[in-house]
């Protein structure tokens, strides 16, 4: 039995409902234009108990602080810190240093004035989930059914480039594209256009030939429909789009599996 065979789910006829609708199956494409984090593997899902984990550090300057008012103030100052785009694409090119940044002004909120106590505690959150990164269910399977159907695919990855080139080495996922862009090595990323440019001129396809896939609704859906690429949003916590999103994919699956043919 072919590798496709053992992991294609059955779903049956020419259409499937996503979502709570009947999208047609549409043929395969000249290219796919596909993202890492959250997409191939799973980054984020794990986020929240590591860095409860890491906010019950015991500490003398922590001893009058609960460590579930700790992590309230953390997650507070990570979704702050995290929210402007701008500030957004200049920290995640250090994340290390961005993550102690965020646990110094969190500890500042609550009077404590100590980089080292907020160097060890950002050090054990990044330590802790670096152990819970893995590769989706069928992912990695999917990329070698895809590549044994001769689509070429490239990988486009916001970050810098050490830790994106240590999980695509973790996993051997370069064996599987045509190309691999990182923003810390291009020195732009998502959604500047001329990333997803560069990705359709290392496939030679054309844009409305092109599938885009990834998790982030502006990253990987809203500017490469601008461009004329199909994109298909990644929802693998099966969230559903978010209340009054102005970005309608053009496609929604839970997982890479769902690319494949029935």
């Amino acid at each position: 039995m072919s590798l496709l065979a053992n992991i294609v789910p059955k779903v049956g006829g020419a259409a499937f409902q996503e979502k709570g609708r009947t999208v047609p199956e549409k043929p395969l494409p000249d290219g796919i234009l596909i993202d890492l984090d959250d997409t191939i593997i799973s980054y984020s899902a794990f986020g929240e108990p590591c860095w409860e984990s890491a906010c019950s550090l015991k500490h003398p300057r922590l001893a009058e602080i609960l460590p579930g008012h700790l992590y309230k103030i953390v997650r507070e100052t990570r979704n702050w810190f995290w929210s402007d785009p701008e500030r957004h694409r200049i920290n995640r090119q250090n994340m290390r240093l961005s993550q102690r940044r965020v646990v110094n002004h969190a500890l500042e909120r609550l009077g404590i004035d100590d980089w080292e106590l907020a160097t060890t505690i950002a050090d054990r959150f990044i330590e802790e989930r670096k152990q819970t990164i893995l590769p989706f269910p069928g992912a990695i399977e999917t990329l070698a059914a895809l590549q044994d159907l001769r689509i070429p695919m490239v990988l486009i990855t916001n970050g810098a480039s050490v830790p994106q080139r240590e999980k695509i080495s973790k996993f051997a996922l370069q064996q599987y594209f045509t190309a691999i862009f990182i923003e810390g090595e291009c020195g732009y990323g998502k959604p500047d256009k001329r990333i997803y440019l560069d990705g359709l001129d290392a496939l030679n396809t054309q844009a409305e030939n092109t599938w885009m896939v990834g998790d982030n609704l502006d990253w990987e859906i809203r500017v490469p429909k601008e461009l004329g690429i199909y994109s298909i949003w990644c929802d693998a916590l099966d969230e559903g789009l978010p209340e009054g999103s102005d970005v309608i994919p053009d496609r929604i699956i839970t997982s890479l599996i769902q690319l494949l043919p029935t």
